[in-house]
């Protein structure tokens, strides 16, 4: 069997936190390591939070996150605060400095009705001009048609933490309106399945984005369109956003 913890731990060797290498977590850690205080949504196994507790962040950390299997592994780590959960169930009045959605955390919130809620709770968690940083990628950069096995940069093959040789790859199985539904597929070498993860994600717009911040209470404090804080342009695969709680 392939379990819940096993994706789990495949989720860190495909996605490994690193601002010494990674231009995404980059932008981010600095934010973290700033703020006093931090709320994580959408932790996943803590990375963030766990090097920044071990790099010196003294303040308070809390990783958000509604996949138990995550969790377990996050809590690996005792001295940050984990609490399962999504973004809408974020408990208002905590005044954190930060709050963050990474590693496109931000499109898995599918529905007006979802981003509503979530958007909400977002600025209820803040302290007054406290920041909520998040990315999601620009719908014009169509980078869903690079998701298939036939593109060789899509196809990764490792060897995961209990010595066995995997090949993992994605498939989108829909495009309706701005919502991709893909799967990715855990297999041994020899195409053999061993595990398929489906999800799907909504790619917002500039201004259907800004319109929802902006109807939560948020002011765009800094949005750009790649990890240097370069402007989004006809060109931007990403829609990176710095929002303030007024």
């Amino acid at each position: 069997m392939y379990s819940d913890a096993d994706a789990a731990a495949l989720y860190d060797l495909l996605n490994p936190w690193n601002p010494d290498r990674r231009s995404d977590d980059r932008f981010f850690f600095p934010l973290v390591m700033d703020a006093g205080s931090v709320l994580d949504v959408g932790c996943g196994t803590g990375s963030m939070l766990k090097l920044a507790r071990e790099r010196g962040h003294r303040g308070r950390l809390v990783g958000l996150d509604p996949d138990c299997a995550a969790l377990d592994r996050a809590r690996l780590r005792a001295d940050v605060e984990w609490i399962e959960g999504t973004a809408a169930d974020a408990r208002s009045g905590a005044g954190f400095e930060l709050a963050t959605m990474t590693g496109h955390a931000f499109q898995n919130l599918l529905t007006d009705d979802q981003l509503r809620a979530s958007l909400s709770a977002m600025y209820g968690v803040l302290r007054r001009g406290g920041r909520f940083a998040f990315e999601t990628r620009h719908p014009q950069a169509r980078a869903w048609e690079g998701w298939t096995p036939s593109n060789p940069d899509d196809v990764v093959d490792l060897v995961d933490d209990a010595g066995r040789a995997l090949r993992y790859w994605h498939d989108v199985d829909s495009v309706v309106g701005d919502i991709v539904t893909i799967r990715g597929t855990v297999a041994k070498p020899d195409g053999t399945v061993l595990r398929v993860l489906s999800e799907s994600l909504r790619f917002l717009d500039v201004a259907a984005l800004n319109a929802l911040l902006v109807e939560a209470g948020f002011e765009i404090e800094g949005q750009y369109g790649d990890w240097d804080r370069g402007p989004i342009t006809d060109d931007s695969r990403e829609i990176i956003t710095i929002a303030c709680r007024r």
